[in-house]
């Protein structure tokens, strides 16, 4: 209500963030792009937070697209945003609520022991970036141009994930020995399959001496019966771009023995909203 006399105290953006693509891969209906490249993230509202308590909208990423609209109105369409931006958006709505950390735990290779360290957001939200898309993979007489995946695209392969290692405990009942290898082989194939879908889906085209494929179709039914080596070669270019994106390892000192080593850290949404 533009009229509502209590609208001056209404909630006010408490923090500004950039996202790491600086928003070139989006248009205004996915986001509205200020001039000067700063998103205003507002603090969740009591709404938000009974929101983000709901398991199944969590878990199959509706509270997290409905909470960064809250919080971003400038994001009008969340499940657009590349998983680099995520990160950036979630550490920035988790600052608006005054929360700057995030405790890990994690154990020291060197004498065993467990302990809880919190990690500074802010300085995460710093190093994150975007890997170099212009840059094209050269197999042959083929050219191939890589794209980020987008939050709808990673969200759906957890969920086929999940899946597939619930099926993996299933199969560990099985007592018969052949019918468990059978389940198994079959397990594998879709894990298979679902990671030449990702691989499909990040490639924004195949540039071949007859002209340029863009149908994820008939990438994906490349990738299927491509010889096994230039699969390998497309398959590590990708991991290898991702990893690129991907947050760096924690430089973590242990407390106990004062043993040095590097964790691995990575962010989703249930450390923000679980």
């Amino acid at each position: 209500m533009d009229n509502n006399p209590l609208k001056q105290y209404f909630r006010r953006p408490a923090v500004f963030i950039t996202l790491p693509s600086r928003g070139k891969l989006y248009n205004a209906d996915i986001v509205n792009m200020p001039e000067n490249g700063e998103l205003p993230v507002y603090p969740m509202t009591a709404i938000d937070e009974i929101t983000i308590r709901t398991p199944d909208a969590l878990f199959n990423g509706n509270a997290v697209a409905d909470v960064i609209k809250s919080c971003i109105p400038n994001i009008k369409d969340p499940w657009q945003l590349t998983t680099s931006d995520l990160d950036a958006v979630l550490i920035g709505i988790r600052a608006a609520g005054g929360e700057s950390t995030l405790d890990i735990t994690t154990t020291c290779p060197g004498c065993s022991e467990t302990n809880t360290y919190g990690v500074n957001l802010v300085n995460v939200l710093s190093t994150l970036k975007m890997a170099d898309y212009d840059q094209l993979l050269e197999i042959n007489d083929l050219k191939m141009k890589f794209k980020p995946m987008v939050y709808s695209e990673m969200n759906d392969a957890a969920l086929s994930n999940f899946e597939i290692q619930k099926s993996f405990g299933e199969i560990e009942k099985i007592e018969d020995e052949k019918k468990k290898i059978a389940a198994t082989q079959v397990a594998i194939k879709s894990i298979t399959d679902i990671t030449m879908q990702l691989i499909a889906k990040s490639i924004e085209y195949i540039q071949t001496p007859g002209g340029v494929v863009t149908d994820k179709n008939y990438i994906y039914d490349f990738l299927r019966n491509c010889d096994a080596n230039m699969y390998e070669k497309i398959r590590d270019y990708n991991t290898t771009m991702k990893a690129s994106t991907e947050l760096q390892p924690l430089e973590i000192k242990c407390v106990g023995c004062s043993h040095e080593y590097k964790q691995p850290f990575t962010l989703n949404a249930s450390d923000f909203f679980g």
